[in-house]
């Protein structure tokens, strides 16, 4: 299965957290599945981390690439065709990184794991 993790997801497994859902931990365990991290997850962590909202053990930059590494997800860039398909989408969601997340699982078909039940009035797969 190919999975793009929340911005959330991302930040709740890699600090152990207990809001993670069993079944959500067992899909990043999993080796068959491919996992992602969007480069919009990275733009609001860093946004995030800024005002002081998230504090990250280590520089930002140093420490995305570490925990991508480490926990073996890749980098889902931003392309121009994902920003075009949030035009697309119906205003269900008013937070713009969300809607790009569904905009990316949407054009690369890729399920979304997240906590975010606002998510799930768009067609996407949606795993928690």
């Amino acid at each position: 299965m190919r999975i793009l993790l929340d911005t959330h997801a991302f930040l709740w497994w890699i600090a152990d957290s207990l809001r993670m859902s069993s079944r959500a931990r067992e899909l990043i365990v999993d080796r068959r599945n491919d996992l992602f991290l969007s480069a919009a997850s990275a733009w609001e962590i860093a946004i995030k981390a800024d005002l002081g909202r998230i504090v990250l053990p280590a520089p930002i930059d140093r420490f995305l690439v570490e925990q991508l590494r480490m926990n073996r997800i890749e980098s889902l860039p931003i392309q121009f065709v994902h920003a075009l398909h949030v035009h697309a989408l119906p205003p269900v969601h008013r937070d713009p990184f969300d809607r790009m997340l569904v905009a990316q699982a949407q054009v690369e078909k890729l399920s979304i794991l997240t906590a975010d039940e606002q998510i799930e009035a768009y067609e996407v797969d949606v795993l928690w």
